[in-house]
């Protein structure tokens, strides 16, 4: 294929006119699909639990219509998917995260056909997205991140086809999911701003139509319950952007982390296709698809101005890759048809190796500056017998209180099978809100990386029973925070005295 022939001289005016998209490759789409599942699948719990799906699961067994750091739609999936058999709810857990990823994947083939793209420009995207460290990574265990992801691509295909077919009925699906997935994660906020901004800017006169006003009420309409929620809370998640903007160092942490985005989480190997995307997308012939690099732009520009963390934009990824498999495909260059295999071949390899647990503890552990997520989906049940074994001289009514959620997640998910059947709190987050316990902690058990001066405030007498480590001296979060169980004793004030010093947002 020519670049000609790929790219029409009046293409400024033809993706508007334009009825269909380009027909799906579905044979190296099928294949690249495939392949990701099933890499995906065969470690998917290697390690184990992470601690933040603990606090999923738990959030979701308290259900609302918001969280301090969420809305409600990850905890209520985690809920549900928990509920089924398979390792304690873990095995379903993880094939719903393996799940959205594949969604991606299919989604960045139906974009790039969107975009103009042919089969080997769907192949060449679809295996990008597929082997793209924080695509793989953040599959690596479910959370409100990869279903983020996969909102993205979707509003992505969702709005080019919208824009292509110009009906109301196509920007409504826009809008169903744009509202769905602001239950979610507020960061859909700044992709539907930067959709906006796009539009204004390269499709101005789709803004004379009806569609895309009603897609927006339509999203603001889903996502009311939410916003309600956080106004009726005095609005935690502000409070909680502030503080997770704070710990990155406010806009100048985030514009030093910046380069992280492309060389790191982007994947190095990756460079070359969005920077080809992002030419492709400024071309004059390309001015009809230039909103996809607005969105990207808009992204970039917000979270690194917000402080906010550099995964993200990260989504806006797709919509580059895409375009760049285009630009690919048209060039249709031998270099090129040697080349791209090639290092999709070298990124898929490297990815799956730092990203995923596939390789042994031992190792994982001295790449934990690379990648600390693998270390933390490991040791937990070491974590849960210790606390048992603290625990079994004490009357089964001894609360236990821990420093996070994470420790109290795997306390009230994995200690009734070893033993533990003591009330777990802790003032971490949204357990905050679940309010301390009744009474007076006449004795407790504290877990976490608590100091004794620490809960010498709140007890008389503080002895430390044990300390967490993990075999072979590995580390992770927990071990280097220093994670250890104190009995407390004599209390110097009731529960409701104590709380507002135990609590805490981070």
């Amino acid at each position: 294929m020519t670049e000609t022939s790929a790219l029409p001289a009046n293409a400024a005016a033809e993706p508007a006119a334009r009825s269909r998209r380009a027909p799906l490759a579905w044979r190296p789409i099928a294949a690249v699909l495939a392949i990701a599942v099933a890499v995906h699948l065969a470690v998917a719990t290697r390690y184990g639990w992470d601690g933040d799906e603990f606090y999923f699961v738990i959030c979701g067994r308290h259900l609302a219509w918001g969280y301090v750091d969420q809305p409600p739609l990850t905890p209520v999936l985690a809920r549900l998917a928990a509920a089924l058999p398979g390792e304690g709810g873990l095995v379903p857990l993880r094939v719903l995260a393996v799940a959205a990823q594949g969604g991606c994947t299919l989604l960045t083939a139906l974009l790039t056909a969107e975009l103009g793209g042919r089969g080997r420009a769907q192949a060449i995207a679809t295996a990008a997205i597929a082997t793209c460290p924080i695509f793989v990574g953040g599959s690596s265990f479910f959370g409100p991140t990869v279903i983020d992801q996969l909102v993205w691509v979707a509003l992505f295909v969702l709005v080019a086809r919208a824009l292509r077919l110009g009906t109301v009925r196509a920007w409504l699906c826009a809008g169903l999911v744009a509202g769905i997935g602001l239950e979610n994660k507020d960061t859909v906020a700044v992709l539907l701003a930067g959709i906006a901004v796009g539009l204004a800017l390269f499709r101005r006169e789709v803004l004379r139509t009806r569609g895309p006003w009603l897609a927006g009420l339509l999203a603001v309409l889903i996502a009311l319950p939410n916003v309600l929620w956080d106004a009726s809370h005095h609005w935690p998640n502000l409070d909680m952007a502030g503080q997770l903007s704070r710990q990155q160092g406010g806009t100048l942490g985030s514009l030093a982390k910046l380069p992280e985005l492309p060389l790191y989480l982007g994947g190095m190997l990756l460079i070359g296709l969005w920077v080809i995307g992002i030419r492709h997308l400024w071309s004059p012939r390309e001015r009809g698809h230039c909103w996809v690099l607005a969105v990207a732009t808009v992204a970039v520009v917000v979270f690194t101005l917000s402080g906010g963390k550099q995964y993200y934009a990260a989504p806006a990824l797709a919509g580059l890759f895409a375009a760049g498999g285009v630009r690919v495909e048209a060039a249709d260059t031998p270099r090129g048809r040697r080349a791209w295999p090639t290092l999709l071949t070298a990124s898929a390899l490297s990815t799956a190796l730092l990203f995923l647990p596939i390789l042994p503890v031992s190792t994982a552990g001295a790449l934990r500056a690379l990648d600390p997520v693998p270390m933390e989906t490991y040791g937990w049940p070491r974590f849960v017998d210790m606390v048992a074994e603290a625990a079994g001289p004490l009357p089964p009514d001894t609360p236990i209180f821990t420093s996070d959620y994470g420790e109290a997640g795997a306390l009230t998910v994995l200690g009734p099978a070893a033993g533990v059947d003591n009330p777990v709190y802790s003032g971490h987050n949204n357990h905050a809100l679940w309010g301390p316990p009744p009474g007076s902690p006449s004795t407790a058990l504290c877990v976490g990386s608590f100091t004794a001066d620490d809960l010498r405030r709140g007890w008389a007498k503080v002895t430390k029973v044990a300390t967490y480590t993990l075999p072979g001296g590995l580390s992770n979060s927990e071990t280097i925070r220093g994670t250890a169980v104190y009995l407390c004793q004599d209390p110097r004030a009731d529960w409701a005295q104590l709380w507002p010093h135990l609590k805490h947002f981070d």
